[in-house]
C-alpha cells in the first residue's frame, strides 16, 4: 500500500466531505481564522455559544488536505457543548499525541491515526482547535 493510500483512506475522505454539514454561517457571532504555517491549510471557524459560554452551534470553512479536512470534522463532531477548558486540554492532548503520546481524550481520532507519522500534516490537524481557541479568547 502507498504512502498517500495509508493516509488517505475512504474514512478520512469521507470526513473531509462531511464539513458540509457545518457551513460557515455569517450570523455566527464569534469568528476566527487559523493557518498551518508548515502547509499553508487554512480555517474559518464560527462559533455560537449557550448561556454557559460552551459552543452551541459551529461553522468551518477549510482550505486544507483531506487530512486538514477530515481533522476540522472530527472537531466540529464533538464541539458542541465544549467549553474553552475543554478545548486547551484537546490542544495539549493532540500536540502530545502528536509527538508520540496516547490518543486525544476527543472522538474520532483513530480515523487520522496514519497521519501522525507526517510532520507536514501536524499544523493541519490542530488548525480547527486553535481557531476555537482564539474565537473563544476574542469573546473575553
Amino acid at each position: 500500500m502507498s504512502a498517500s493510500a495509508a493516509l488517505y483512506t475512504r474514512e478520512v475522505l469521507a470526513l473531509a466531505t462531511s464539513l458540509a454539514a457545518w457551513p460557515l454561517d455569517a450570523a455566527l457571532p464569534i469568528t476566527s481564522h487559523a493557518r498551518a504555517p508548515t502547509c499553508g491549510s487554512t480555517l474559518d471557524l464560527g462559533l455560537a455559544l449557550d448561556a454557559a459560554g460552551a459552543i452551541d452551534r459551529i461553522g468551518l470553512r477549510a482550505r486544507a488536505c483531506a487530512i486538514g479536512q477530515a481533522a476540522a470534522a472530527i472537531f466540529a463532531n464533538a464541539a458542541t457543548g465544549r467549553t474553552s477548558a475543554d478545548i486547551t486540554a484537546a490542544v495539549g492532548e493532540i500536540e502530545h499525541w502528536l509527538q508520540g503520546g496516547p490518543a486525544p481524550n476527543w472522538p474520532g481520532f483513530d480515523a487520522i491515526a496514519a497521519a501522525r507519522d507526517y510532520p507536514a500534516r501536524h499544523g493541519a490537524i490542530l488548525l480547527a482547535w486553535r481557531a476555537a481557541l482564539v474565537a473563544l479568547e476574542q469573546r473575553g
